[in-house]
């Protein structure tokens, strides 16, 4: 059986998350798919900006220490798009410092007007990797 870059098996089954990726540029693809729905980017965008308003704000008070609780929105609202919206597991488990610069690139380019593109072009190439695999 072989195992689709999604991370399930054919049937939709067992995620089988233990493709190897040797570059950010053979992962991206994969990141954007895991990300296909609009509400699990927002809310990546919203918990992320959070995130970075804590951090400058324990930093700007002298609170440095508190750094660590400002993952806390930015990963509990990512995952709840990942186990409630998009029902896959996040990549971060995986591929932590892949999926941390996959998150900034995503806002970028939902900054940008140019994610739902980039998750048309994704969806369209794992079309022709699972063909590849019949």
């Amino acid at each position: 059986m072989p195992v689709h870059d999604r991370g399930e098996a054919p049937s939709g089954g067992k995620f089988l998350m233990d493709k190897q990726y040797d570059s950010f540029s053979e992962f991206w693809p994969f990141y954007v798919r895991e990300h296909s729905h609009p509400v699990t980017r927002a809310l990546h965008f919203f918990g992320t900006t959070a995130g970075l308003f804590c951090l400058i704000a324990f930093v700007s008070m002298g609170r440095w220490w508190l750094f660590p609780l400002a993952f806390v929105p930015g990963y509990g609202a990512a995952w709840i798009g990942h186990f409630f919206v998009e029902k896959n597991r996040p990549a971060t488990f995986k591929h932590p410092l892949w999926s941390f610069i996959g998150d900034y690139k995503m806002i970028g380019l939902m900054i940008s007007g140019k994610m739902a593109e980039e998750v048309e072009r994704a969806q369209r190439s794992a079309g022709s990797f699972d063909r590849s695999n019949d």
